[in-house]
């Protein structure tokens, strides 16, 4: 599987985990009409907004990530990856609390004020979609993880673009239809979840310990710049 494809898949099943978050968000901003293809327009727009926003966080990202492959640090960044979301799956499989209440929600204030000034001001769907982007969510640290063990700024905006377009199916169903997907599938849903971060996070160090199996871990290049598989 490439790296987009792998992208592509953590947004989509990670849509079906946040459409709780985040759709709420996009039923809360004011609609100017109500014929359904302008609604959809809007929605279609909203969910650009996000993918935008995806984009240039994993262009940031890729820009610290270039550092780590130019100081051949890059094996040592996939072992931590992958180290970091198994833990974060075995704390779900066991339902462990860790105590980041208070950092969550110190991310969260300077974004939802952020939010709420966007929708008393009626700045659009686009511009929501933009600041939703920048919303926490474990998926997008994950896709986040994936992107800095790219080898340059630019696929790892282009893994994060991928990642925004798995998450477009779904959550324009979603914004769009009300909310389809009801509570007892999405929990069903956050069940498999965990088996998929440890599979993934398996899969990264695999990856980190170049052991020459084609896609699955790749050896080690000598020159500096390796194809990402």
């Amino acid at each position: 599987m490439s790296s987009n494809s792998l992208a592509f898949f953590i947004g989509l099943f990670g849509s079906i985990h946040c459409i709780g978050m985040c759709g709420p968000l996009a039923f809360a901003i004011p609609m100017a009409e109500n014929k359904w293809w302008l609604v959809v327009a809007d929605k279609i727009i909203y969910n650009i907004g996000r993918i935008v926003t995806y984009s240039l966080l994993g262009l940031l990202i890729g820009l610290i990530g270039k550092q780590l492959w130019i100081y051949g640090l890059q094996q040592g960044v996939s072992l931590l990856s992958g180290l970091l979301i198994i833990i974060a799956g075995f704390t779900r499989f066991f339902k462990i609390h860790l105590s980041g209440n208070k950092w969550f929600a110190a991310l969260m204030l300077p974004v939802n004020k952020l939010l709420s000034y966007a929708l008393r001001h009626h700045s659009g769907h686009f511009i929501i979609g933009l600041i939703n982007g920048l919303l926490p969510c474990g998926f997008v640290y994950l896709a986040l993880a994936g992107a800095i063990n790219t080898p340059t700024p630019v696929t790892s905006a282009t893994f994060m673009f991928w990642f925004g377009t798995g998450t477009f199916p779904l959550m324009l169903l979603a914004t769009v239809g009300s909310g389809f997907i009801g509570p007892i599938v999405r929990r069903r849903i956050n069940n498999v979840i965990p088996y998929v971060m440890v599979c993934l996070g398996f899969w990264f160090i695999l990856r980190g310990l170049n052991l020459n199996i084609p896609y699955l871990s790749p050896a080690k290049q000598t020159s500096g710049v390796s194809i990402c598989h």
